[in-house]
């Protein structure tokens, strides 16, 4: 949901001033000379290996006690014969594994070709292929994959869809899953958000949370009870779970689960020294001390100066919370292959998440039973602020999932594939 432009300073020496904020033809060619350069992100990950506490921590941060990843032995009497992290954990994790780049390269990679133009994340895919269990270690490398122009958007105007791309894999440099995310670039005076009313939280009344009380009690995690491809029907509507009222405690504990992220881990002189380092991460707050630009997810006085009316949540939360509803209803013996979702509006601290899914489509290729569905997250007032869709491989009575291969097997391949896939000739 937030402008990335609004949270750090662009740096291009070369743009001219006459450019700066202006989507040209010269700043697109320089963008996509970028595709497909393989770079690492510079804050180092939360956790740097699979653990039991880690996986835990992670789970309890959106709500989510399934055993299959919350405890040490449960999963011994699984298909997976042990603990595996929960799908998003990948999120936590991914040491640098791009190679060292060469001064041609950090040539292209210096400054931002389109510097002033609002960034805007517009929808976020993961695609999942293996498990991550106890003792793995998982490496990250990054890369724009897609460039596509927009010559009419819904920004009123020219814009681009700048697609990154962060492929996973492991210790055995086996692919684990590949997050796509796409950002629209345009001019602010072109994507000016229009003056809109949010409903913002509200009081809540007694029958309201008996509500949420009573949907918090009527959760189920179907575990080892097998739901089979048979079993399975168009139209069938997911349990639908609650998250919320969003309170700054539950931020404390998401974060103690999936880490920063932005801000680079460490707390006073240690954040003393990164700042040094990476002034942009840091503004003066009321009393005049360098705080993490991040704190507009918890501070009102930061958010109000980036005119938002109050702080408000991560799309990655929302993105988990999709997961969770999802494998609640898969159990033990499916497997989450692919989500997509599009954030389109804020979930504001005081706002309730209702997570909900439907059972859009059956099919049988390629020797997997593909479950389609469609998910959604709802805020209190009714208004879906974040749709997507997931597809589940599900077991049959004849045979156990089996896997998703990866369209390729190689890094670099894997790489080629996505950026020959989205290329816009």
């Amino acid at each position: 949901m937030m402008s990335e432009s609004k949270i750090r300073k662009p740096a291009n020496e070369s743009k001219s001033q006459s450019d700066y904020g202006i989507l040209t033809d010269e700043g697109i060619a320089k963008l996509r000379e970028r595709i497909g350069i393989q770079t690492n992100k510079p804050a180092p990950p939360h956790n740097y290996e699979v653990t039991w506490d880690g996986t835990r921590h992670f789970a309890y941060g959106y709500g989510d006690s399934n055993p299959l990843w919350c405890d040490r032995d449960y999963g011994a009497t699984t298909r997976w014969r042990g603990l595996i992290a929960p799908p998003n954990f990948i999120y936590t994790m991914g040491e640098p594994g791009a190679p060292k780049p060469s001064p041609e390269i950090k040539a292209k990679l210096k400054g931002d070709p389109l510097a002033g133009l609002g960034s805007y994340q517009a929808q976020m895919e993961i695609e999942w292929w293996r498990p991550l269990r106890p003792g793995d270690r998982l490496f990250k490398r990054n890369a724009i994959i897609g460039v596509q122009v927009k010559e009419k958007s819904e920004f009123s105007g020219r814009s681009v869809a700048e697609i990154q791309g962060w492929l996973y894999y492991n210790q055995d440099e086996e692919l684990v899953a590949i997050q796509r995310g796409t950002w629209i670039r345009a001019e602010r005076h072109a994507s000016a958000e229009k003056k809109k009313t949010y409903d913002l939280p509200e009081a809540y009344s007694k029958e309201y949370l008996e509500k949420i009380e009573a949907a918090y009690d009527a959760e189920t995690i179907r575990g080892a009870d097998t739901l089979y491809f048979e079993d399975v029907s168009e139209g069938d509507e997911l349990p639908t779970i609650v998250r919320g009222p969003l309170r700054m405690s539950d931020v404390i504990v998401w974060h103690l689960g999936w880490g920063m992220q932005l801000t680079p881990p460490g707390a006073f002189g240690l954040s003393h020294r990164i700042r040094k380092k990476t002034p942009g991460l840091f503004t003066p707050n009321e009393l005049n001390v360098p705080d993490t630009v991040q704190r507009l997810h918890w501070e009102k006085a930061w958010a109000n100066k980036l005119g938002i009316p109050i702080p408000y949540d991560y799309g990655g939360l929302r993105e988990t919370f999709l997961t969770n509803v999802v494998t609640n209803w898969m159990g033990d013996d499916g497997w989450l292959w692919q989500l997509s979702c599009q954030h389109r509006k804020f979930v504001y601290h005081g706002d309730t998440y209702w997570i909900k899914g439907k059972v859009s489509k059956k099919v049988q290729q390629e020797g997997r039973n593909e479950v389609h569905l469609d998910v959604r997250v709802e805020n209190q007032h009714g208004n879906v602020v974040t749709p997507g869709s997931a597809i589940v491989l599900l077991p049959s009575r004849d045979a156990p999932v089996s896997l998703p291969e990866p369209a390729r097997c190689g890094i670099d391949d894997m790489y080629a594939y996505e950026v020959e896939r989205l290329r816009q000739d």
